[in-house]
């Protein structure tokens, strides 16, 4: 069993040949709208991978609510512990440009009124708890100590990166960071190296725990107590990035709970992100465990 404690959003996706700049206003070429939030598109991934997954979070009392879980419902994962909050469903917009890259504004709304009561709810015991930063901090800590006196392994993934919650990185079991945020991490961690490789090993070994950086085309790169190692990524030309990070999480923990190894469920997980750029959207976007294991 995976639980997933985060956010639930619904995506507001316009397309544009570029990002704007500053002060820029530019035509856009298309509009869609996709369930999104990093909680639930790391759910729907967990499933899609063939997981039993359970969301805990909050959605708000408006006409994007269904619209938002609707996807994690027809995948069969557990909304019974996904709490309405407030008046407003957790809002993202986002632009992508051609080339794939993206800029998103995320708006809390419900996922920012997420309690230590709603996490405490999740009654952990055993499996894997898959966390990221777009719920309120007190209950990120809650989250984190349930699974410390329990028989669950937590993964945490550093994205957004916010600098209150840094202090929290080495009480997960894993931790899942793109270069900048990993970065970041580095400076308020103070971790030793010359480069971003020498810094997750000390990581590693000064914690006792693992960390896994990803590098987008790059693939990714592992460090653990006891080794290190790169994998690489699928090459294709990517169509929308933004789901690919939060498929990397949740193909992640969805190999590690079905009884892979560390290195098979990371590589993995990397094809299903790469397949995640192939189509628009966050959710829409995240394959099925057929399309990643025909590759």
């Amino acid at each position: 069993m995976i639980t997933i404690i985060g956010s639930i959003n619904f995506d507001l996706i316009a397309r544009s040949p570029k990002l704007p700049e500053p002060g820029e206003t530019l035509t856009g070429h298309n509009f869609s709208t996709a369930a999104g939030g990093k909680g639930a598109n790391q759910a729907l991934a967990s499933a899609r991978a063939g997981a039993a997954v359970r969301m805990v979070g909050a959605v708000g009392d408006d006409s994007f609510a269904s619209q938002a879980v609707a996807l994690l419902r027809a995948d069969g994962v557990d909304l019974s512990r996904v709490a309405t909050r407030g008046d407003a469903t957790g809002i993202a917009l986002i632009t992508v440009e051609d080339s794939g890259e993206n800029t998103i504004i995320v708006i809390p709304g419900a996922n920012g009124l997420v309690t230590e009561d709603d996490v405490h709810a999740a009654d952990l015991d055993g499996g894997y708890l898959l966390l990221q930063m777009e719920i309120p901090l007190p209950a990120l800590e809650k989250a984190i100590a349930m699974s410390e006196t329990s028989d669950t392994t937590c993964i945490l993934n550093t994205a957004p990166w916010r600098d209150d919650a840094a202090a929290l990185l080495p009480r997960a079991d894993i931790i899942i960071a793109n270069e900048t945020e990993f970065d970041l991490a580095s400076t308020h961690l103070e971790l030793s190296g010359d480069d971003r490789l020498t810094k997750m090993i000390d990581f590693a070994e000064h914690y006792g725990r693992t960390v896994i950086v990803t590098l987008g085309a790059q693939g990714i790169m592992v460090a653990t107590p006891d080794e290190h190692y790169s994998l690489p990524a699928l090459k294709i030309k990517p169509v929308d990035t933004v789901g690919a990070g939060d498929t990397f999480c949740g193909y992640l923990a969805a190999g590690l709970d079905s009884g892979l190894s560390l290195r098979d469920a990371c590589q993995r997980a990397a094809t299903a992100a790469s397949l995640a750029c192939l189509k628009p959207g966050a959710q829409p976007s995240i394959p099925y465990a057929a399309e990643v294991e025909a590759l």
